[in-house]
């Protein structure tokens, strides 16, 4: 029997997660979850909340995320706005694993055109966003996407 769309799509994130996770291993020890925390925290993801909600963990698990990179010096937390939160912020030192996991996502960028002419691939990519977009329209009882709940948003 043939796989969903579903399926496919997720098997494809597993599958890119992993070669992810093989050219990053001779490069650093950090896990990819952890990368993924500073690279999203670098593009404006402010609080945990917003970062639980865009790696797709439960808020305990973004909190554990959040202090191991605090007690690694790679986030510092700053006082919010609203003096209940917590506002996220890359130290120099996370601003170099960053590096790494942006290395390494261009060269898989580049392996990805052995396999769809840049056409194809720039197609998937609308694609996948008006996907992205129309399931973030339709959250089934989750919060939207960069909406801001809590703490004032990202």
């Amino acid at each position: 029997m043939r796989m969903t769309f579903a399926e496919q799509l997720a098997s494809l994130r597993r599958t890119v997660r992993r070669h992810l996770s093989e050219r990053l291993g001779g490069r650093t020890s950090r896990p990819i979850t952890q990368l993924l925390a500073l690279k999203a925290i670098s593009e404006g993801v402010r609080n945990q909340g917003s970062l639980a909600e865009r790696l797709m963990v439960d808020a305990p698990a973004a909190s554990r995320l959040v202090e191991r990179l605090a007690e690694d010096g790679l986030v510092r937390r700053m006082a919010g706005e609203d003096r209940r939160c917590v506002r996220l912020e890359l130290t120099p030192e996370g601003e170099v694993e960053l590096g790494l996991l942006r290395e390494t996502l261009r060269e898989l960028d580049g392996e990805l055109l052995q396999y769809l002419p840049e056409a194809e691939l720039a197609e998937l990519q609308r694609l996948m966003a008006k996907l992205q977009r129309g399931l973030a329209a339709h959250p089934q009882g989750t919060v939207e996407p960069g909406s801001s709940e809590g703490c004032g948003g990202d």
